[in-house]
């Protein structure tokens, strides 16, 4: 007697504990695309038994399933997932690496295949269509003609067309419909009608149609694959500012490399000057200065000294730290940050095109308008010939090219606008998003102001006096000293004291460079952003910095202000400066000490109070906010996952840009509901014309070319207009 039991596999291995309690696995999905995807992911498997959660990631194919304490069964979460047509496996980010690539790989050789068939079964039709205008072929010549376009562009459009197949037949197996249904059937029927038109002897073929069509619509989506590619990119970027390996003192005393991620608490780790914290941890000997503005936004560096606590990714300026490891490299305050950015692509995975929403409109209507017209003419005594010929015309000319160009021809065309001004576009959905704001929350540090301290009023006797000591020093402000002095000599026996400042000798006198307390001052201060100089023999002298505000930063204010925009200031650094600055650009909603996490909970509480935010940061402190925000922009000094989270870079010192930005968003939107508009008028004029028989599939051709062609044209007003390019 045989069984056909077949034993599932033992997932516990690989269940990782939830915060909230309960276990979770983490699953690479392979096949979703849309919104419309990721709700019937997380809706089945979230109502599996033993399931908490399921929280599905577009960009990096992630889903996350949480379960409760009393269990559930992960083989049915992939068994489920396998039967709505989505394989999974166990997530491995070098997997979901390859997965992403290898779909560019398709992407681009359907793509390639298009081309060369769009290019090559056209040379077969010009010959057909030359008949039309009193140049006649033969009728063997033209049936050899239309089996050589058969010959090449069949075979490519099948290939080509495979990537718009199969997400429509998993569109079609979840019971919805999205662009690619339309697209796919009106392309299989197409080649069907022009076999049975090349085997009866007919005049209609388009092959050359509907290989160059697919084409087009490629390169739309090979665009999108590569702008996915890029907004996965920003939780890695995040992640790759903790170092690589970490220096381990073993029970020996000895010191030891690990790599980072074999680190686990109550490990003890040594910290050089130079170095970044490689995890959280807690100081047990030692102090030092911490530039934690990666972080936090904070421009003054941090003392820290034993039993304080230092975060993963902060740059140990001037002293060796013992620290005693009280996290992993994946519990770390980077990977949280990682974590932010990565769940708020997500949220923008969920951003519904207007066009997929009128899909769900167009697809029965259209094609039950086109089986009503063969049903029709059967009736009425056509043969079956003629009524296939008249409901097809009715799918081509309804085809929904101009419905499916009325957006992203808009947005190519504000892009390309905006990079004539300097601003980068990397998301053309970026544009709608940006155009519906109606708050603006901005960083300070490197947004507002220039981000790098520098010297108020430098007396250049005075900073060459001081230039020795602060070239010998990794401070930032004494960097900005030295850079202001330019060239000079170093200090001789210099010691360098956490905290406070640097001592040496120059020129055989003793001299001091740091705080007030540190030169023997007493009552003057503790000012973060001044330090004082104390050589033998000589007065001290004060040294004073400043972040310089960017030129424009109050004009840009008060521009977006103009626009009806609220405008809020929220920043990782101290109290003073942030209320110096909010006061110089008349902002009088602003907040300062915040961490990462603070900024993007602020800018979720905006999204709930029914705000749609715009962010402008530049700090690895702003990213979770800039994942976050409903339209996210950086400038193009910002730090790489900064740049990689937001929507739009810009360049150049100025801040204009964010206006420039919002206004031709809201151009765009307005050009993009004309085309939609046209669309809709143009859908319901031409498809009672062809169910009448008023069109054939040839003028129905041309007709759908032409209402594409006139929305990239009113597209195309907005590259109107000059100014700078784009410069990094």
């Amino acid at each position: 007697m045989t069984s056909d039991y077949t034993p599932r596999q033992d997932f516990s291995a690989f269940l990782r504990p939830n915060e909230g309690g309960g276990e979770r696995l983490d699953l690479l999905v392979q096949g979703a695309r849309c919104a419309g995807c990721i709700s019937k992911i997380e809706g089945q498997v979230r109502a599996l038994a033993g399931v908490d959660s399921a929280r599905m990631n577009l960009t990096t194919g992630k889903l996350s399933v949480g379960f409760a304490d009393a269990g559930g069964d992960p083989a049915l979460v992939i068994e489920t997932l396998d039967r709505l047509g989505y394989p999974a496996t166990l997530f491995d980010p070098a997997k979901s690496a390859a997965a992403h690539d290898a779909e560019g790989r398709r992407l681009a050789m359907a793509l390639g295949v298009a081309a060369f068939g769009a290019g090559n079964a056209m040379m077969f039709s010009v010959p057909i269509w030359a008949g039309l205008f009193g140049q006649e072929l033969g009728p063997a010549m033209r049936t050899m003609m239309q089996w050589m376009s058969a010959a090449v562009g069949a075979p490519c459009a099948i290939y080509a067309g495979m990537p718009f197949f199969t997400s429509a037949w998993r569109s079609l197996k979840a019971r919805r419909a999205n662009m690619d249904v339309p697209i796919s059937i009106g392309v299989l029927l197409t080649l069907a009608i022009s076999f049975v038109e090349t085997v009866l002897g007919g005049a209609d073929t388009y092959f050359d149609a509907a290989v160059s069509l697919l084409f087009l619509l490629l390169i739309g989506r090979w665009l999108d694959h590569r702008l996915r590619a890029k907004a996965r990119s920003a939780a890695g970027d995040i992640l790759a500012l903790q170092a690589p390996v970490a220096a381990v003192i073993g029970g020996d005393g000895q010191e030891h490399r690990r790599p980072i991620a074999d680190i686990v608490p109550g490990d003890l780790l040594l910290v050089r000057p130079g170095n970044r914290i490689p995890v959280d941890g807690r100081i047990e000997a030692g102090q030092s200065s911490l530039d934690n503005a990666l972080l936090t936004g904070e421009t003054a560096p941090v003392l820290a000294r034993v039993g304080d606590t230092c975060r993963a990714g902060a740059l140990n300026l001037t002293g060796t730290l013992r620290l005693l490891a009280t996290a992993t490299s994946e519990d770390s305050a980077i990977a949280d940050i990682a974590r932010l950015v990565e769940a708020g692509a997500q949220s923008r995975s969920r951003y519904v095109q207007l066009a997929d929403k009128a899909a769900a409109l167009y697809v029965p209507v259209v094609h039950s308008a086109a089986a009503l017209t063969f049903a029709g003419g059967m009736i009425l005594g056509m043969g079956p010939r003629e009524a296939l010929l008249r409901a097809v015309a009715v799918l081509i000319i309804t085809c929904p090219c101009a419905l499916g160009l009325a957006v992203p021809a808009v947005q190519v065309s504000a892009s390309a606008r905006l990079f004539r001004r300097g601003v980068l576009v990397k998301s053309g959905a970026a544009l709608e998003r940006l155009a519906e704001i109606d708050h603006v929350i901005l960083d300070k540090t490197g947004v507002l102001t220039e981000g790098r301290p520098r010297l108020v009023d430098p007396v250049p006797a005075a900073v060459a006096l001081a230039a020795p000591l602060a070239r010998a020093s990794a401070h930032p402000l004494a960097r900005a000293l030295a850079l202001e002095a330019g060239p000079t000599i170093i200090a001789d026996k210099v010691i360098e004291t956490p905290g406070q400042g640097v001592e040496g000798f120059i020129r055989g006198r003793r001299a001091r460079l740091g705080r007030a307390a540190f030169v023997g001052l007493t009552g003057a201060g503790h000012g973060e952003t001044e330090l004082w100089l104390a050589i033998e023999g000589e007065p001290r002298i004060r040294y004073v910095f400043q972040d310089k505000l960017r030129a424009d930063a109050g004009a840009t204010v008060q521009a977006l202000l103009a626009r009806g925009l609220s405008v809020e200031i929220l920043s990782g650094d101290g109290t003073d400066p942030v209320r110096h600055v909010a006061e110089a650009v008349g902002v009088t909603a602003w907040r300062a000490g915040l961490t990462p996490a603070e900024k993007a909970q602020i800018v979720a509480q905006r999204t709930a109070e029914g705000r749609r935010v715009l962010m402008v940061g530049d700090g690895l402190n702003d990213t979770a906010a800039l994942a976050n925000a409903h339209a996210a922009m950086a400038p193009g000094t910002a730090l790489d996952a900064s740049q990689n989270a937001a929507d739009l870079v810009f360049s150049g010192e100025g801040l204009d840009a964010v206006v420039t930005a919002f206004d031709t968003a809201r151009t765009a939107r307005r050009r993009a509901l004309q085309n939609f508009g046209f669309a809709a008028a143009y859908n319901l004029i031409a498809a009672p014309a062809a169910m009448a028989g008023l069109i054939n599939p040839f003028v129905a051709a041309l007709a759908m070319s032409g209402s594409s062609l006139a929305v990239t044209l009113n597209a195309l007003r907005m590259g109107a207009g000059g100014g700078r390019r784009w410069t990094s």
